[in-house]
Formats: C-alpha cells, structure tokens, sequence
C-alpha cells in the first residue's frame, strides 16, 4: 500500500532526498484521472553556492519558490518550450530543489511534464496537501547510478562535474 510523503520528507538536503526520490510515485490527478509514475530520474541543485542552480545570483521573483521550506513545487520554463518539474527540498529560506528528469515510460523532464500536463500553474503546489499533484512511497527498493547533470554548460566546471544526476537501476 504506497502512502503519501509526509511534509518532514522534504526537508532533506536536495543531495540526500534525490536518490530518496528514486522509486516513489510522482502523482498526477487530471481531471479526476489519477495517473501515478514511478520516477527513475532525479538532479540536485543545491542553493546559492551550486553554479548550476538557479538561486546561486541570490533570490528573485522567478527563483523565490526555491527559498521556500521544502514540499513544494518548483515549475520553470525551459528553452520557452519545456516546463520542468522540481521539488523544492530543505528549510526555507535555502534555495535547494530536486529536478525530476525521468518517469517509467517518459525519459526526460519536458517528456513528462508534457505527458502529464505539468506547467507553470502548479508552481509553489503543495505535495503533501494538493489534489493535483504529490509524491506516494510504496516501499520499492533498488539500487541507482550517480551521473554528471545534463545541460549545465554555463555552470562552473566544478559544478558541472559533480555526480548530481541519479539515474534508478533496472531489475534484473
């Protein structure tokens, strides 16, 4: 039986909650259809001194979600076309958000947020208390791959190579 995370959940730091991400169920109620994805694809961008995260210039109106206690939605566009899915994470007021790059069956943040009507009207969506979007935990283990992130050329090289991407292992 998979339950909904708790509040508490999310106040890992962004490097600790996107491997604990990897398996849960990113869930999407569209028009009382509730379609639940296993997530198998996850990024970190942790605060003002990652390079690769949008707060690391400090707080703006675009990035003022980020600096919010962590649960919430994050939703930007990216290249005017693909909306990405974040989920803020840590204490508020430290900008740290977990990226979902990939779903079972969409590989590819704008994929799934295409897939599942993700735009930038569920920016600052509360995933413990919204109707609309959440994460669920059924209690499926596996194991997961580190990466480099993936398009973050304009970051510090430093930033750049950090293995930041968690990528879930297939069963075999």
């Amino acid at each position: 039986m998979a339950y909904r995370l708790d509040k508490t959940e999310y106040l890992l730091p962004a490097t600790e909650l996107a491997p604990a991400l990897l398996g849960k169920f990113l869930c999407r109620n569209i028009e009382d259809e509730i379609i639940r994805l296993r997530i198998t694809e996850t990024e970190c961008y942790y605060g003002e001194i990652d390079t690769a995260c949008h707060a690391h210039k400090g707080k703006t109106p675009r990035t003022e979600t980020l600096y919010r206690q962590g649960g919430c939605a994050y939703v930007y566009v990216c290249y005017g076309i693909h909306s990405m899915l974040n989920v803020v994470s840590g204490p508020e007021g430290f900008p740290e958000a977990v990226l979902i790059r990939g779903v079972q069956g969409y590989a590819g943040p704008g994929k799934l947020t295409k897939a599942l009507h993700i735009d930038r009207s569920l920016n600052g969506e509360n995933f413990s208390k919204s109707n609309k979007l959440w994460l669920e935990d059924d209690g499926y283990e596996s194991s997961y791959k580190t990466a480099k992130r993936v398009g973050i050329e304009y970051a510090h090289p430093f930033d750049r190579d950090r293995l930041w991407r968690f990528i879930l292992m297939e069963e075999k």
